[in-house]
């Protein structure tokens, strides 16, 4: 009988738990966690490889340069000489990345592509640290942002520093107050940009 009360006592803990304002400050401390930087692992196994262990534990996908295959599984991570797999491609739909973690980004040389859909955590911030990062300057050619609902005209506008840029998809997308604004700065800095609007 004592075992039996030592056991349900814990249950009794994890109902507090339960409750959606505590799931809430668990989840978040969660991919906080998932999202702070080591710099020893960078330094260990190159900006690439570090990078794409961050996506991944994040919910995000990476494709490496001349491979077709997206890759979805942390363990499942291609092993090799140090620089082998660069990253080619994000796909961060649906994950758990947030500025903190956007230090992984330098030192990524050959990303043509960013997805960012329906991640709760992206905000201006975010968009203005990719615009600020040397190597996305010059290796970014397309990124599409959809259903993030913390981007404003703010972020959108911070982009004009990615020089490279030939494509920019943006689709619901509520914080974008000043539409026409917005796109007349980004094609007045960015003439050649192809800009893809899906926009109420």
């Amino acid at each position: 009988m004592m075992l039996l009360g030592k056991f349900i006592q814990p249950v009794h803990s994890l109902k507090k738990l339960s409750t959606p304002g505590a799931c809430r400050h668990f989840w978040g401390w969660l991919n906080a966690v998932f999202n702070k930087v080591d710099y020893e692992r960078i330094q260990a196994v190159g900006p690439d490889r570090a990078a794409s262990e961050w996506l991944l534990r994040c919910g995000a996908l990476v494709r490496f340069q001349g491979y077709d295959k997206w890759q979805q599984d942390y363990n499942g991570l291609p092993t090799g000489p140090l620089g082998k797999y660069q990253i080619q491609a994000i796909d961060a739909t649906e994950s758990c990345i947030m500025h903190r973690g956007f230090d992984y980004l330098d030192g990524l040389k050959h990303v043509e592509e960013i997805k960012l859909s329906n991640c709760i955590y992206i905000e201006d911030e975010c968009l203005q640290r990719i615009s600020e990062t040397e190597s996305l300057q010059k290796s970014l050619l397309r990124l599409m942002i959809i259903s993030c609902g913390n981007v404003s005209d703010k972020g959108i506008i911070a982009l004009h520093k990615l020089t490279n840029l030939e494509y920019l998809f943006l689709s619901d997308l509520p914080g974008i107050r000043e539409k026409e604004t917005t796109v007349e700065i980004l094609k007045k800095s960015m003439p050649s940009l192809e800009l893809e609007l899906d926009l109420d």
